[in-house]
C-alpha cells in the first residue's frame, strides 16, 4: 500500500509582506502560520510524514514552542528556489519509489481535512496525480507595460492552482531533475515529462498568504469558525 508523505518548502523569505519575519512565521491567531499548516497534517490519519524544508540560514524555527511528533522531520534542504528546495528534500527523504508526495506551501495555512481528504481520494489510484485548484472566477485582464489593458483573456477552462500537489515520489523527483528552468510549482515539471495533472477543487480559504490583507483575511476566516488557538 502506497503511503502519503508531505514536503512543506519553507525557505522563502516572502519580501511583499513587507515583514522582518519570513510568511511562514507570521502570527495568526495567536500561532505561526507554519504551526497552523503542521498542525493540519499532524491531525490527518491518513498522512505517514511530514518533512518541513527550511533554509539553512533559518534562525526562527529553533525559538517557536510547538508539539511536534516522530511524523515531523526536519531538512535543511533549502535552495536558491522553489523546486531546489522540493528536489534537496526528496533526495533526502527515505520513502518507497511509489509512495505519493504533497508538497503544500508554508504561506497556506487555511487548507482543510475536507479538501485534504478530497484529493487523497480522487488521486489514491490515479496514473499521474493532480493538486487543488479553484475555477477562475474574476474576467482576466492582459496588459501591456504601461499596465494598460491589451486584452481580455476569456475565463473558460481556467484554474487557479493551490496545493498540495500529490505526485508520486519517484516521477515527481525524475520531473525536477530534468525540467530546464525553474517551474512555478510541481505541476508544471510534470507537464514537462508530457503527463496531464488533474485538477481537484479545492476551496477559497486556502489562499496563500501574499500580501498583508491575505493575513487579515485569513484572521477573519479563523475567527468565525471558530478554531482554537
Amino acid at each position: 500500500m502506497q503511503l502519503f508523505h508531505v514536503i512543506i518548502p519553507a525557505a522563502g523569505i516572502g519580501t511583499r509582506m513587507l515583514n522582518v519575519l519570513p510568511k511562514q512565521y507570521l502570527p495568526l491567531a495567536g500561532k505561526p502560520i507554519i504551526a497552523h499548516i503542521i498542525q493540519t497534517f499532524f491531525s490527518h490519519p491518513r498522512i505517514a510524514s511530514i518533512h518541513l524544508a527550511l533554509s539553512p540560514e533559518d534562525k526562527f524555527w529553533q525559538s517557536l514552542s510547538l508539539n511536534t511528533e516522530s511524523r515531523l522531520h526536519i531538512h535543511y534542504t533549502g535552495g536558491e528556489s522553489r523546486s531546489e528546495t522540493v528536489l534537496n528534500t526528496l533526495n533526502a527523504m527515505q520513502v518507497d519509489a511509489e509512495d505519493w508526495v504533497l508538497v503544500h506551501d508554508a504561506a497556506r495555512p487555511g487548507l482543510t481535512h475536507e479538501s485534504l481528504n478530497r484529493l487523497l481520494d480522487t488521486l489514491e489510484t490515479d496514473a499521474v496525480g493532480g493538486l487543488l485548484a479553484l475555477p477562475v472566477a474574476d474576467t482576466i485582464k492582459k496588459s501591456d507595460e504601461m499596465n494598460m489593458v491589451d486584452q481580455t483573456i476569456s475565463r473558460q477552462n481556467l484554474w487557479q492552482a493551490q496545493t498540495p500537489q500529490m505526485f508520486r515520489y519517484t516521477m515527481l523527483k525524475q520531473a525536477l531533475s530534468e525540467y530546464e528552468g525553474l517551474p512555478t510549482d510541481e505541476a508544471e515539471a510534470i507537464e514537462a515529462l508530457g503527463l496531464n495533472p488533474k485538477l481537484v477543487h479545492g476551496e477559497l480559504r486556502n489562499l496563500k498568504v501574499t500580501y498583508p490583507e491575505d493575513l487579515a483575511l485569513l484572521e477573519l476566516i479563523v475567527e468565525k469558525s471558530g478554531e482554537k488557538t
